[in-house]
């Protein structure tokens, strides 16, 4: 006995999977099904880490400097970005509680690389 022949390549298969996923993604966006909030309030700008600095101890850190930089608003830390620098975001710990920062500290942004 011969054993049938496949009706289609698993390439065709693989294509037909891939052109659905696309299709179905499209219709649901032009339908207005999917819906992309522009509601900025609870975005997450960026995760940070706090390293323990011992006195006398090294410690590594990127010699490069990040795009993010803290001021100080209304006795919290805000965390901008040097691109867009009227996008402030608040830093909060783990329970959601803002990080305080001395009122008199206002450090400047850094200057714009020309």
């Amino acid at each position: 006995m011969s054993q049938p022949e496949p009706r289609y390549s698993i390439q065709t298969l693989i294509v037909v999977v891939v052109a659905t996923i696309i299709i179905t993604v499209l219709t649901l966006e032009f339908s207005g099904r999917i819906e992309h909030s522009g509601n900025k309030e609870n975005v997450t700008v960026g995760q940070f880490r706090a390293i323990n600095v011992k006195p006398g101890e090294p410690f590594r850190m990127s010699p490069q400097s990040g795009k993010l930089y803290a001021v100080c608003q209304n006795g919290f830390i805000a965390v901008a970005n040097a691109s867009d620098p009227q996008f402030l975001g608040l830093l909060v710990d783990y329970k959601n509680r803002g990080v305080r920062c001395p009122v008199s500290a206002q450090p400047t942004p850094p200057a714009r690389k020309p």
